[in-house]
């Protein structure tokens, strides 16, 4: 069906396939895009009459590929799905806090939530890092840059009592310092992170596509949109003296 529509779009131009420049192929891909084509159809349909002319190549049915020499247009990237504070509320709420791995969970991405974390940031925390007097979590990220950021009360109670009630009883080596634990107490991977939010979030039927990097989106895009509901995000937090300035994006 790709190398049809070509062929039909050859025949007005009075071109035969051993006629065919690279420029002619751009004229067809730009055809393609003003009609209204998506940029991974465009992509699919170039690919196809590099696949033919390769073939033509290899049997000495043409001289050159002219679909080599144009590149396929970009495919645009999505943005992490982002969450409403209702929904966010609604998935934080849902994680009961009995169990030491709900306890876990919960302290993990009401933390995650509060902090703006990465999801590698999340299991490469120690348990020095954070700071209750303080109120502030110290975090190392992309190219062992530290920084300080302010945590929300919401997170802080979450993680007293995982401390207190849910790490004590994972860990199996006293000598361990990762904060977050598996069941078998050993430092969680980011594939752990990635399915515990994913079962905690199919437990919230309005929410999909959401990924640990999407908390952190959210957190991000909350705090910055348009600066009109800061208030509501500092209760949400739980930490008045929150600014914008402190937001990592």
């Amino acid at each position: 069906v790709d190398l049809a529509g070509f062929v039909e779009w050859l025949a007005p131009q009075g071109l035969g396939p051993g006629d065919v420049r690279h420029r002619d192929v751009r004229r067809y891909a730009a055809g393609l895009s003003s009609a209204g084509a998506m940029p991974a159809t465009v992509a699919r349909k170039l690919a196809a009459i590099r696949g033919l002319y390769g073939f033509l190549v290899r049997t000495e049915r043409a001289g050159q590929n002219p679909a080599e020499l144009v590149s396929s247009p970009k495919r645009s990237e999505k943005l992490p799905k982002v969450l409403s504070t209702e929904q966010m509320r609604s998935l934080l709420e849902r994680i009961p806090a009995h169990t030491p791995l709900e306890l876990r969970d919960r302290a993990m991405l009401e933390l995650a939530y509060s902090c703006g974390l990465r999801c590698e940031e999340i299991v490469n925390l120690d348990t020095g890092a954070i700071d209750f007097e303080t109120e502030q979590l110290r975090v190392l990220g992309k190219g062992s840059k530290e920084r300080i950021l302010p945590v929300g009360e919401p997170a802080q109670r979450a993680l007293r009592r995982y401390l207190e009630r849910g790490r004590r009883a994972l860990v199996a080596d006293p000598r361990e310092r990762a904060l977050f634990l598996s069941k078998s107490g050993r430092r969680l991977s980011n594939s752990d992170v990635t399915r515990r939010l994913r079962i905690w979030v199919a437990n919230v039927s309005s929410l999909g596509g959401v990924s640990p990097h999407s908390l952190r989106h959210s957190f991000a895009t909350h705090l910055l949109e348009g600066g009109a509901d800061l208030r509501t995000i500092q209760e949400l937090l739980g930490h008045s003296s929150i600014s914008t300035t402190q937001v990592y994006t």
